[in-house]
């Protein structure tokens, strides 16, 4: 079978956040997946099948990291669109089957994908104990993001900050069921984004996470609501770095960008 690894929140190879692509006729035994996305080695690898005409999806999809199965993943959830469209297998929104629901994806004429997923509920708590000398700074706030992302997303006091994190990951993962997503207000809009993110996720086997669309589903909600815009552009400054158009549409957050394909191959297990 083919095997494919897309970069994903990109337009240039080497950049963004890296997937595995498998489409298959049908989901093999879970062991099998897991031990791909082992030798896959990046923060996911997603399979999918087609699913019968007629019914609320077009294709059946599901995520692994090389420790685990996940509930919810953005980037390698465009990575899968974008190979669907590139070889012609779907044309037109693409609508997937997932532990976190229907899920759809839709190509534009500027050759980017949009993704439609569900905004993560975010829920003020005290930050924890243990926290700001885990990631190596003190956290102005912290959130909890609900059972599809996971995380506690925390605020910092600006973007140098966020860049500067050298968070001792084992310590973080304490902390929330994936991981941390620390984030601050961009230093300078007039880049072309409005807030910074960085993600640790060691409870999945992702000490850094390159471009992470199923955050941006919490990111999207909380600084809408603090930049008084619906629609924002975010960068997660990983040493890959990426950027995640948003916008927020109450109970769904449409997230963009685009990807491309720098591995094709054969898959012989």
């Amino acid at each position: 079978m083919r095997i494919r690894i897309v970069d994903a929140f990109t337009d240039r190879p080497f950049t963004g956040n890296p997937a595995g692509v498998l489409l298959l006729d049908a989901f093999p035994e879970d062991g099998w997946m897991q031990s791909v996305a082992v030798e896959v080695n990046h923060a996911e690898t997603a399979f999918a099948h087609p699913l019968p005409e007629g019914g609320e999806a077009d294709w059946a999809l599901r995520w692994f990291t090389p420790v685990a199965e996940v509930a919810m993943c953005g980037h390698a959830t465009l990575a899968t669109a974008h190979v669907l469209h590139t070889t012609g297998a779907c044309e037109g929104p693409v609508r997937f089957a997932t532990r976190s629901g229907v899920l759809v994806a839709t190509p534009r004429e500027d050759g980017s994908i949009t993704l439609d997923f569900p905004t993560a509920p975010l829920t003020p708590v005290d930050v924890p104990e243990g926290l700001a000398e885990a990631l190596g700074a003190r956290p102005l706030t912290a959130f909890d993001t609900g059972p599809n992302v996971g995380d506690l997303l925390v605020e910092l006091a600006d973007e140098r900050t966020v860049h500067a994190l050298r968070p001792d990951h084992r310590a973080v993962g304490a902390h929330s069921a994936r991981g941390v997503i620390a984030t601050a207000r961009a230093q300078e809009p007039a880049l072309g984004y409005d807030y910074v993110s960085r993600c640790f996720f060691p409870n999945v086997g992702i000490d850094e996470d390159p471009v992470t669309g199923s955050a941006h589903t919490a990111l999207a909600p909380f600084w809408s609501e603090r930049l008084g815009r619906a629609e924002l552009t975010g960068l997660q400054a990983s040493p890959r770095s990426g950027r995640v158009r948003t916008e927020l549409r109450g109970g769904r957050t449409l997230l963009g960008g685009r990807a491309v394909t720098v591995i094709e191959g054969e898959l012989l297990a």
